[in-house]
């Protein structure tokens, strides 16, 4: 099933920087705002509640409370929704109200096929040469994914890590630009990504789920490894591949979190 319904109240820092920060990936989960700090702390959080699920399409998003718990005026504020309003995440309606935007599935296709075409040529470029280290961190981001599988507490962790590993790939072929740019495409593809369907126990189906990412990351790494270009493209487009798997069956299931 989806995460729960919440409200603007408490929200956290994105955990996820963290975790690139411990890989020495800092500042790779920054996407294209161009505003001040105060509006990026704004920008960061809200993207990583609503992407997360934590904050459902529909939800409403009332500036003066917002300001109030995130300790900012209105302009940092205004700033960061109108970006997360460019990515298409908000529904703005001057004069009146700002709600958390339902999924559009126009919006994932193009995400998807964006993220085919930059991250199989990522990776072909990477099999052509790859820094020692950066392979050995691409290892580690693995290992320690692979190390929860099955833990249904961490998925959030492993979530997180998986944009991690995909960022770090970027990092390693020195398209960072690309990257946050492609992150910038992509909220309605992450969305989908946390919906998991009610037709099965969320334990059998977020195992079979992270055991599917993990090796689809290790073909990855694998072929990279060997210097194996199309290789390392194919394992890239049948793990992308499953993004997209039973996206009609998500929209039966949650009609009201879709456009």
């Amino acid at each position: 099933m989806a995460e729960q319904h919440g409200t603007p109240s408490d929200i956290p820092s994105p955990s996820g920087l963290g975790l690139a920060a411990g890989f020495g990936l800092q500042g790779i989960s920054q996407g294209l705002f161009e505003g001040g700090q105060a509006g990026r702390g704004v920008y960061d959080a809200l993207r990583s509640r609503i992407v997360r699920l934590e904050l459902v399409p529909g939800t409403p998003l009332p500036r003066a409370e917002l300001a109030r718990q995130f300790g900012v005026s209105i302009t940092p504020l205004r700033d960061a929704l109108q970006q997360l309003a460019e990515e298409g995440l908000v529904l703005i309606f001057p004069q009146s109200r700002t709600l958390v935007a339902p999924i559009d599935v126009t919006a994932i296709r193009e995400a998807q096929f964006l993220r085919m075409a930059l991250e199989t040529e990522v990776v072909r470029e990477l099999s052509t040469a790859i820094a020692p280290e950066d392979l050995e961190r691409l290892r580690g981001i693995h290992k320690l994914q692979s190390s929860l599988v099955g833990d249904a507490d961490s998925i959030a962790t492993f979530q997180e890590l998986d944009e991690v590993f995909h960022m770090a790939l970027f990092a390693a072929a020195g398209h960072m630009q690309t990257a946050r740019l492609m992150r910038s495409r992509s909220g309605h593809l992450d969305r989908l990504r946390r919906i998991f369907l009610p037709d099965a126990p969320a334990a059998a189906d977020s195992h079979a789920n992270m055991s599917a990412v993990i090796d689809g990351h290790g073909a990855v790494i694998e072929a990279i490894t060997a210097g194996r270009p199309e290789d390392a493209a194919e394992a890239m487009r049948r793990h992308l591949r499953r993004t997209v798997d039973r996206l009609s069956e998500k929209r039966a299931a949650f009609p009201e979190y879709f456009g």
